[in-house]
């Protein structure tokens, strides 16, 4: 496991500077939404434009002054103008005395520092156009890996998945051709974070529990926040056998949930079948997720598969229930349980059924073996209809 002191220099540098866009996302929560989740978006705002000013982030001058609907100061805005052009003229006659006078490792280290600055500054499509120039004129594997996970990073900054995804398919392409151990497991958290990100849970699980002990990717978070989202992935894609293996067990993860009270509860409560104190816990995950850039489009489908995840447990102990005894199981009212549960078995979430005049809820275990055979059956009818067809085309 890394230690969680003085590896972040394992990682690559942080461009771009992904905080910016969670305070970014932070001041696009509804105020009252903002307030229950403790978020000071006055405080949050402050910091932000601090940190765009002492950066000289023109193009994020420009576009959060625009979001946030505030008035841009063109005195700060010609200082930072004048700030960037100085800079791009420096790193570009850097590059033309690298192209004379040094060899292509020197080029190429030249304009990788002029694709960092225009990402810093925050002008994606002049980074973009760059970082391809330097990508045409860079032929090694692994700093091409480099490359593209920059593109990666900064598709993350300002949600472009399309830019995600095109760079993440060549540099799993670059891997195959033979990327080293660091960058291979660089790739997995990246996969893992844009699987997370379009609420694939469980392709980002496996990516973020195999690269635990490994985990150098500072610039996209720090090692706490990786755990967490292992965890929130874990807990919804894995089954009980796995997630006891890899999580429960999990000597890495286990090594640091001290420092995280809330999701070490989360697992356990869930694990341990202490329903109630789940609930509780759920309740406080969800504030996480929805403060959360990346998950909070997600929070209320993920709460909603945990809560039919805990009801099912639950439910496959018992061939039948009484309502009163789920409710008090779960800390909550027999009419909510009700509700629940009606609405999950309707839409074939839950596999049981609700005898409301006796107040029970009884099981409704799926045969596999039957659901099996009718599968054959069905797939057989389907091919012979196939055989059929051609047999008349080859008649013909």
């Amino acid at each position: 496991m890394p230690t969680l002191e003085g590896l972040e220099e394992a990682g690559l540098e942080k461009i771009p500077d992904l905080s910016i866009a969670k305070m970014r996302f932070e001041l696009t929560l509804d105020p009252v939404c903002a307030k229950e989740l403790k978020i000071d978006q006055a405080e949050v705002k402050r910091q932000l434009m601090d940190k765009i000013k002492a950066g000289f982030m023109t193009e994020l001058y420009k576009d959060v002054s625009t979001e946030l609907k505030l008035n841009i100061n063109n005195s700060v805005l010609e200082e930072m103008e004048a700030k960037n052009k100085e800079e791009l003229e420096k790193l570009t006659k850097a590059i033309e005395n690298a192209e004379k006078n040094e060899g292509e490792s020197e080029v190429r280290e030249a304009m990788v520092k002029k694709c960092e600055y225009l990402t810093l500054i925050g002008n994606k499509d002049e980074s973009t156009k760059m970082l391809k120039e330097t990508l045409d004129k860079t032929n090694t594997t692994g700093h091409k890996l480099d490359l593209h996970f920059h593109l990666i990073r900064l598709g993350f900054f300002f949600n472009d998945n399309k830019m995600i995804t095109t760079n993440l398919d060549k540099a799993k392409e670059l891997i195959e051709l033979g990327g080293d151990w660091d960058r291979r497991n660089r790739l997995k958290v990246y996969s893992g974070l844009y699987a997370m990100s379009v609420r694939n849970f469980q392709e980002a699980a496996d990516n973020f529990l195999d690269t635990v002990s490994t985990f150098t990717s500072y610039e996209l978070m720090d090692y706490l926040t990786f755990i967490k989202y292992a965890i929130i992935s874990s807990m919804l894609a894995l089954d009980r056998k796995d997630l006891t293996k890899k999580v429960v067990e999990g000597a890495d993860i286990n090594e640091v949930l001290h420092d995280l009270p809330l999701f070490k509860n989360y697992i356990y409560s869930l694990y341990n079948a202490q329903y109630a104190d789940f609930f509780v816990a759920l309740g406080e995950i969800e504030g996480f997720l929805k403060s959360d850039r990346l998950l909070s489009p997600h929070a209320n489908h993920y709460v909603r598969e945990m809560r039919i995840r805990s009801y099912a447990q639950l439910l496959e102990s018992y061939s039948s229930l009484t309502v009163n005894y789920m409710a008090n199981s779960f800390g909550v009212s027999e009419k909510f349980i009700d509700m629940e549960l009606s609405r999950f078995i309707t839409t074939g979430a839950l596999n049981a059924k609700i005898d409301k005049v006796g107040g029970i809820i009884q099981t409704n275990r799926p045969d596999k073996k039957n659901w099996q055979y009718q599968a054959v059956i069905k797939q057989g009818d389907l091919l012979l209809n196939r055989i059929q067809k051609l047999s008349r085309v080859i008649t013909i």
